[in-house]
């Protein structure tokens, strides 16, 4: 009976958490439109910020109560959700454009950031040292990369226009926007607490780790504002959204949400990372690598149907081997 109600709860957590992001994003979208930043600029950094939100709130509340499997498998869980699952989806719903921008910068960086992770939290395979963990060094160095990024943007936004998809932002008044701010926060916090706490309790009931269920179901349930986001993009045939929002995405969790979970963390103890997840981190890159190879076959600068299903057989395929690799 007690498992049961810890399903129920994590299912709630999840419904507040999303509808908390749903609200962050449009009121800080409705903030932003009130203040003349342009449309691209908000699709940029305060929609791809919200979207990740899910998996920032829940990492802090997982760090700081030591489920140090569960902030990394999170994460990487995410990364890999976005990367094989959403992306395959999308595709096989409308085959998706890549620009030449995206696929020279954009997609080198976050295979950058996967690789930069994965030397900073190898600390005995690298460095000698005695344990692998995420420093307060190790998440500055992600935070300055993620700093960087959207310095990258900044500068690229001044040579762009405004995005068409942004154009409806609606902009509310002063009082509802600040209510839906302050809501979304409060459901984002309220949400991941419950999702943490009740995932826990169900990996112990189960006997399984902490990170089999960051990797499984903290995953995909913090990812599943970038699956709405994504397949809506797919389905009004608007590429540049969809790749754009996973891309964005894995960049914007590997950087922004482990480097600031590992500095809140810090504050109790440092982020202990478990090597198993190495092999979970060389998927990531090599989902990215795929994407490369892909933009030069069939439909040049383009994910046809074909590679998306490719993508997800993959994302299967993986996901049995994590259950048989218990």
């Amino acid at each position: 009976m007690e498992i049961l109600i810890n399903i129920v709860l994590v299912i709630v957590g999840f419904i507040l958490l999303i509808k908390g992001a749903d609200f962050l994003v449009s009121g800080a979208s409705s903030l932003a439109k009130r203040f003349h930043v342009s449309d691209i600029a908000i699709g940029l950094t305060i929609v791809a910020m919200g979207t990740s939100a899910p998996e920032l709130v829940v990492n802090i509340i997982s760090g700081t109560e030591g489920y140090d499997g569960a902030v990394f498998g999170n994460i990487i869980g995410s990364n890999i959700f976005n990367m094989f699952l959403i992306l395959g989806v999308a595709a096989v719903i409308y085959p998706i454009s890549v620009q030449k921008n995206s696929l020279w910068k954009e997609i080198p960086y976050s295979l950058l950031a996967t690789l930069v992770f994965f030397v900073l939290v190898n600390d005995v395979l690298f460095f000698g040292a005695k344990e692998n963990i995420l420093s307060i060094v190790d998440s500055v160095i992600l935070l300055v990369m993620f700093s960087m990024f959207l310095l990258y943007i900044f500068f690229n936004l001044k040579k762009g226009e405004s995005s068409e998809e942004d154009e409806d932002i609606v902009v509310f008044t002063s009082v509802k926007t600040t209510l839906m701010v302050i809501g979304g926060l409060v459901g984002l916090t309220f949400g991941g607490k419950l999702i943490v706490d009740n995932a826990v309790a169900m990996a112990r009931f189960f006997e399984v780790s902490e990170r089999l269920i960051g990797l499984t179901i903290l995953a995909a349930g913090t990812s599943l504002p970038e699956l709405a986001t994504t397949v809506v993009a797919a389905l009004h045939k608007k590429s540049d959204l969809a790749i754009g929002n996973i891309i964005g995405s894995n960049v914007f969790n590997l950087l922004l949400v482990l480097g600031t979970s590992g500095l809140v963390s810090s504050g109790y103890s440092p982020l202990t990372f478990d090597t198993v997840l190495n092999t979970d981190l060389y998927v990531i890159m090599g989902g990215t690598m795929m994407l490369f190879v892909f933009m030069y076959t069939f439909g040049k600068y383009k994910l046809d149907r074909a590679e998306g299903f490719l993508y997800l057989l993959c994302f299967f395929s993986y996901t049995y081997y994590l259950f048989i690799r218990l």
